[in-house]
């Protein structure tokens, strides 16, 4: 008899990818399809950080029905707890489950009527992933929730309160990816830079560990907290093996904007922080949300001048998006207009494009690129500076480390050419 397939659909940010390889892994009696429209059980791995992000979830099912309408479909991720008892009560979706039954998978699949196994928000998962398939680089998820509360935000509120994973766990993990031929390692999480509060370690300890592990050749960090680059991390800033960017979440410049958000950072430290980081040669990136209550042009006009003042070379800009349950939705401030909000989101994206653009011009040489993708003689990969490398090459390079003397810069991005 033969097995049905299960083809997996992930949205949102670098820890669902993890959690998705998790449930590939947990698969014994179903085999893995890379197309939906041959699959018998599509899981969705959704993402509910915005309204955008629940709608373009919604709009994939909505098209997955039509195309796959034999297609038993699984909404798994965070959208399980803030969408999950909705979209099954529509008939929207054969089943539901919660982060703490992503192990459970194998078994619950089987079940043929729908389901609602939503869990609860304490799990730390237990599964070591050895293989991370269609990647080059392997993301570590190193724990799990947040204990910040931001106005704005409701991923604690689906993802739980910050625990962090056993380190000997992580270890081995990132062993097993190490013989199995990563070299390039990411660290993600909810709140990344929280690991080890809870387990009398830190960020800093882990990568140490992690750095004497035979074959590990770069890891990358995901998005931390200001106050998270303590002096036991600086200390690391000019060890061979981190990559040369961080992503430190700002979330705005205006210090009033940041009291409203309920953030724990203010400018002049923030500043302060990116100068020494960028002195000590990194690429910097940061969270930006557009349009939050409160901003007006004065705080808007404020924002962009301090934006200016920073050494920043990448950006995640968000426009506000109210989310049911969050702080910010009870302030009595006024949300800037949708045309505005949007207005302002472009003049952020294009300052920051221009200093991406300053950065890549000033760092064109010794560029070492993990290849992670290609086809006809065109591959991608990025370099230690988190800036995309497109090279043209005469031999396959899929998965090899490229050492890059010179580029020809782009708009937005760098290009190359090998030949052998």
């Amino acid at each position: 008899m033969s097995r049905e397939k299960v083809y997996f659909k992930t949205f949102g940010c670098r820890t669902n990818q993890f959690d998705t390889q998790v449930m590939m892994s947990r698969l014994k009696d179903f085999e893995l399809c890379g197309d939906e429209g041959e699959a018998d059980v599509v899981v969705v791995n959704s993402c509910t950080v915005t309204n955008g992000a629940d709608a373009t979830v919604r709009g994939y099912i909505n098209a997955l029905k039509r195309r796959n309408p034999d297609a038993r479909v699984v909404l798994a991720g965070c959208g399980a707890h803030s969408k999950g008892a909705e979209l099954l009560e529509q008939g929207k979706v054969h089943g539901v489950m919660g982060h703490s039954e992503k192990e459970r998978i194998n078994e619950i699949l089987h079940r043929p009527e729908g389901f609602y196994e939503i869990g609860d928000l304490e799990h730390i998962d237990s599964t070591v992933v050895g293989e991370f398939v269609g990647k080059s680089r392997a993301f570590i998820k190193v724990q799990e929730g947040c204990d910040f509360r931001c106005s704005y935000c409701i991923i604690p509120f689906v993802r739980g309160n910050a625990r962090s994973h056993d380190e000997e766990q992580i270890l081995e993990q990132i062993r097993r990816l190490a013989a199995n031929g990563f070299g390039e390692f990411i660290l993600t999480g909810t709140n990344v830079g929280s690991y080890g509060r809870d387990r009398g370690s830190s960020m800093a300890k882990l990568l140490r560990r992690m750095s004497m592990i035979r074959g590990v050749r770069r890891i990358r960090i995901g998005s931390m907290e200001p106050i998270q680059i303590d002096e036991e991390f600086k200390e690391l800033l000019h060890e061979p093996w981190m990559a040369r960017h961080l992503h430190i979440a700002l979330q705005h410049t205006s210090d009033r904007m940041l009291e409203l958000m309920n953030r724990r950072n203010r400018y002049p430290e923030d500043r302060a922080l990116f100068e020494e980081l960028a002195e000590a040669g990194y690429a910097l990136g940061t969270d930006f949300i557009v349009g939050h209550p409160g901003e007006g042009e004065a705080e808007w006009a404020e924002a962009m001048a301090r934006v200016r003042e920073l050494p920043l070379t990448h950006l995640h800009a968000f426009t506000y998006s109210p989310r049911e349950g969050t702080a910010a939705t009870t302030l009595r401030e006024e949300r800037a207009r949708g045309d505005v909000a949007k207005a302002r989101h472009r003049e952020l994206t294009a300052l920051v494009r221009e200093k991406n653009l300053a950065f890549r011009r000033a760092h064109d040489r010794e560029l070492t690129v993990l290849v992670e993708q290609g086809s006809a003689g065109v591959y991608q990969g990025f370099d230690q500076y988190y800036n995309r490398v497109q090279i043209e090459s005469t031999e396959e390079l899929s998965g090899n480390w490229v050492l890059l003397n010179e580029v020809e810069v782009g708009e937005r991005e760098n290009h190359a050419r090998l030949s052998f």
